[in-house]
C-alpha cells in the first residue's frame, strides 16, 4: 500500500522506509537480541553486584541521565528536521529521503545509547528487571520520537516553504 500526498506527488512510504528499517535495528532488534543475552545470564547463575551500596542510586543516575537524553532526542528530531534538506527542486523526493535518513540516523543513536545504560547498569549490579526498565523506556521514547506519514507530510509543507523561501541545503 502507498501512501501519496493529496495531490499524488509523492510516495510518502518510500520515503519513510530507509530510516525505519535503520531504527528497526538500532532501536529494536539489537537491544532486544542484547537484552535476550543479560536475560540468560540473569536465569543461569546470574552477575554478581560488584557496586552493592550503590546500585540505588546508579539506577537512578541513569533513569534521570536516560529522561534528559529522551527530551535531547525529542529536541534534536525537531530541530534537524526544521532545517532546509533540499539541494534543487528537480531531486525533492530524494532529497527529503536523504534528508530524512541524515537527520534521523543520530536521533535513533542517541536513543540506543539509553538501552546501553541499562546493559552497563545489569554487569554493574546483576538486577535485570531494573535493565528490563531502562530498555523499555528507549522503546518507549523511539515510539514518540520516530518519524510518522503525519509528521512526514508536514515536512514536506515546510520543506516546499523553504525552497520557495529560496532556502537550500548547501
Amino acid at each position: 500500500m502507498s501512501f501519496r500526498m493529496e495531490d499524488g506527488e509523492y510516495d510518502l512510504s518510500q520515503i519513510l522506509v530507509k530510516p525505519l528499517y535503520f531504527a528497526l535495528f538500532a532501536n529494536i532488534i539489537i537491544p532486544m537480541i542484547l537484552l535476550y543475552g543479560c536475560y540468560y545470564m540473569h536465569s543461569h547463575g546470574g552477575v554478581e553486584n560488584r557496586i552493592e551500596g550503590f546500585a540505588d542510586e546508579l539506577y537512578y543516575a541513569f533513569g534521570v541521565l536516560s529522561v534528559a537524553q529522551g527530551g535531547l532526542a525529542l529536541w534534536w528530531r525537531h530541530r534537524r528536521l526544521g532545517m532546509p534538506m533540499i539541494r534543487r527542486k528537480e531531486t525533492f523526493e530524494q532529497d527529503i529521503s536523504d534528508g530524512l535518513v541524515g537527520a534521523t540516523k543520530p536521533v535513533f543513536l542517541t536513543i540506543a545509547a539509553i538501552c546501553i545504560y541499562g546493559y552497563v547498569y545489569f554487569f554493574l549490579t546483576g538486577r535485570f528487571r531494573l535493565t528490563l526498565f531502562l530498555v523499555l523506556f528507549s522503546f518507549v521514547v523511539f515510539q514518540v520520537v520516530r518519524p510518522r506519514m503525519g509528521t512526514l507530510r508536514k515536512l514536506i509543507r515546510h520543506q516546499k516553504d523553504l525552497v520557495e523561501k529560496g532556502h537550500f541545503r548547501s
